[in-house]
């Protein structure tokens, strides 16, 4: 006990700074070094000139400039992979239109873009964005168009899987997923298989991607479905391309079950 107590009268200072030196990183790290930072800040503030009402007016202007900028080349982004995406596609292109309205009641179901009639838009036209395809023109102004989207529950349209030709359509579920009913009982589809519009398709061009399936149910009656996971994102759209076209009206040679998709 005399021992300890001769080491701790010689060693007091030494321990009890190792202590504190170590309470202090300890709690450097578990602060992320907030409180050092707040100390500096009111340590130093007395000697920092504050900016005048007319440098805070232009360091205000400089902010929104440069936030600005940064939404310009987010926007020129997403028009560039547009583009690109028109280029690789066998659909003629009207033009490119800017979505200017969307109801947050009906925000899956349809669109308003900012291009008419005399853009040359005109109902039964295509509607496609970075990915694949939208929806479709239901009604027009001069200039604005009205286009129901594939996410809608009421749209139903006629497609295939891309590898193996299975046929069935695709119904909206209000969200950036779709429900696939096949025709038939054992169709050839499998996880990450390419979805595209079938030629069986009344409304739209046969081929146009439309998504992935993500999950197979082979127990759906009266014949198996799927969960495809659209292409384009739906949610945050701004841009989408037109392209003309004009809905089939023979299709008599059609199997009848098939020829009933695309409903509006």
């Amino acid at each position: 006990m005399f021992t300890l107590r001769r080491w701790w009268d010689k060693n007091a200072l030494k321990a009890g700074l190792i202590l504190l030196a170590i309470a202090t990183a300890w709690g450097v790290r578990q602060t992320n070094g907030v409180f050092i930072s707040e100390t500096y800040q009111l340590l130093t503030r007395p000697f920092q000139s504050q900016p005048s009402a007319k440098e805070q007016v232009e360091n205000a202007y400089v902010l929104e400039l440069q936030q600005r900028v940064i939404e310009l080349e987010n926007q020129n982004q997403g028009l560039r992979e547009l583009v690109d995406e028109n280029k690789s596609s066998k659909l003629q292109t009207t033009t490119m239109a800017a979505i200017i309205g969307r109801s947050a009641d009906n925000w899956w179901q349809q669109i308003t873009i900012g291009k008419g009639t005399q853009a040359k838009v005109k109902v039964g036209d295509i509607a496609t964005g970075s990915g694949g395809l939208v929806g479709r023109v239901i009604s027009t102004t001069p200039h604005t168009a009205r286009i129901l989207l594939l996410s809608d529950p009421s749209s139903q349209i006629g497609v295939k899987i891309s590898r193996s030709r299975s046929a069935g359509y695709i119904q909206g579920q209000s969200g950036e997923r779709a429900t696939l009913k096949f025709f038939e009982k054992d169709p050839d589809v499998k996880p990450g298989d390419v979805i595209v519009t079938s030629s069986f398709s009344r409304l739209f061009p046969q081929d146009i991607p439309i998504g992935r399936v993500s999950t197979i149910n082979s127990d759906a009656s009266p014949a198996p479905e799927a969960l495809v996971q659209l292409s384009v994102p739906i949610s945050n759209l701004e841009w989408v391309s037109i392209h003309p076209f004009t809905p089939k009206q023979d299709v008599d040679a059609a199997p009848a079950k098939i020829v009933t998709d695309d409903v509006l």
